[in-house]
């Protein structure tokens, strides 16, 4: 089977598996398993931060950072499609208490003029108050579309201002980095606190890290307690996470190289409308009829491939580590003759 659904189905190679299994570890709610106490000093290192905060996943480092940031009715703004607010659960108002300000922008991204032109005035009580900006790079919802870092300048820049935090949603960060060369802590520089995800396209099996400077991990370690995020000897699956950074990370490019492969076949294909411009690896196709969407689906996985809906008439792919150069020949030969 060749499962294109998400880089999250990945399986650890033989060699992260041994490097889990001889993991050191500790009490890490004590701050004493090694391998956590390693990964979090590595993660931070690589992007110029103080500290960082091991967790279960995305959704929760996101939560927590927001946590930290954000006072109960206070505003967060973000993209309509932002995965902290479309895919979590609804966390931001559960959790935080916040509202959010969803902006339209462009592919998933928002500029400093879209935030700019909704930041509440301070002083009228109508409003609540703008506490927070986040941005997803890459854009899951755009297509894996990346953010152009000079945007990224602008928005800190007028944040700085405006002494309005920024959160980076950086699930897929380094898919980002490798396409774009930016240097990890130029990059790192710009956001208060950033969130990476390692089972994702580094292949890791469990994991997020969450960083920012001493005391904001200092308060996001208290809200990670209250939200039942403690964990023990986590230093078997933290051996992964730092097995995936220190390995993991230059590979993506392979993937990247195998998403525009199925762009080139898909858009050749008569019953595709059209492929949202690839630049990572995800590959979004937007069908001619849009009721065709689980038929293409099903007669997919009866060849042994597996995909995503992704809205009316939209089907998602994502191509990772355990999908070979091989296998996306397979699936291109299976989309030419699907009908």
């Amino acid at each position: 089977m060749i499962d294109l659904r998400s880089d999250t189905v990945t399986k650890p190679s033989a060699e992260m598996l041994e490097v889990m299994m001889n993991a050191s570890v500790g009490d890490d709610v004590f701050g004493e398993d090694p391998t956590v106490n390693e990964l979090e000093k590595y993660a931070a290192n690589l992007f110029g931060k103080e500290a960082a905060l091991y967790c279960s996943s995305g959704t929760q480092t996101n939560q927590i950072a927001i946590n930290v940031h954000v006072q109960p009715g206070g505003e967060v703004i973000c993209h309509k499609e932002s995965h902290v607010y479309k895919y979590e659960g609804g966390g931001i108002a559960k959790n935080s208490g916040a509202s959010v300000r969803l902006l339209d922008g462009n592919r998933g991204r928002i500029s400093s003029e879209d935030v700019k032109n909704w930041i509440n005035p301070e002083n009228d009580v109508h409003f609540p108050l703008t506490q927070l900006v986040s941005i997803e790079d890459t854009a899951n919802r755009g297509g894996g579309a990346i953010y152009n870092f000079e945007e990224i300048k602008k928005l800190r820049e007028l944040c700085n201002q405006l002494n309005i935090p920024v959160h980076l949603d950086g699930a897929r960060i380094f898919n980002a980095l490798i396409e774009n060369g930016i240097d990890y802590k130029t990059y790192g520089s710009q956001f208060d606190s950033i969130s990476i995800c390692l089972s994702k396209g580094l292949g890791a099996p469990i994991g997020s890290i969450l960083l920012g400077d001493k005391d904001f991990i200092k308060k996001a370690h208290r809200v990670r307690k209250a939200f039942g995020g403690g964990m023990r000897q986590a230093g078997i699956i933290a051996g992964g996470g730092l097995y995936a950074l220190k390995n993991n990370i230059s590979r993506l490019k392979e993937d990247h190289n195998n998403a525009k492969n199925l762009e080139k076949t898909l858009s050749s294909c008569d019953w595709v409308e059209s492929v949202i411009p690839v630049e990572t690896n995800i590959v979004v196709t937007i069908l001619k009829d849009s009721n065709k969407r689980d038929e293409v689906i099903e007669k997919l996985k009866a060849k042994n491939i597996l995909t995503m809906p992704f809205g009316p008439g939209m089907i998602r792919m994502v191509t990772h580590l355990d999908v070979s150069e091989n296998n996306i020949d397979q699936v291109c030969e299976a989309l030419k003759y699907l009908f």
